[in-house]
């Protein structure tokens, strides 16, 4: 497998070896993301953002009884009015 990056960061083809996960943030929509559920949820984020079309309420629902926080919100406008 090549090693590809972006700049100088590098992209992570499998599961990341990291535990400690702020966020997830979403934009698949609900039906693309079923395949993720058990790995997302095995992440333990703090939290879960939904992006504009990437809204979920059963993946939300899986979440919120994990103790994940859910947002509907746009990251890029949560990260520039300093809400993220």
């Amino acid at each position: 497998m090549r090693e590809e990056k972006i700049g100088e960061i590098d992209i992570i083809k499998e599961p990341p070896a990291e535990t400690d996960f702020d966020t997830v943030t979403l934009y698949l929509n609900a039906e693309n993301q079923k395949k993720y559920y058990d790995y997302i949820l095995e992440l333990k984020p703090k939290r879960i953002i939904f992006n504009p079309g990437a809204e979920n309420p059963e993946l939300a629902k899986l979440a919120q009884q994990k103790g994940i926080e859910t947002l509907e919100a746009c990251t890029l406008t949560t990260l520039a009015v300093g809400l993220y």
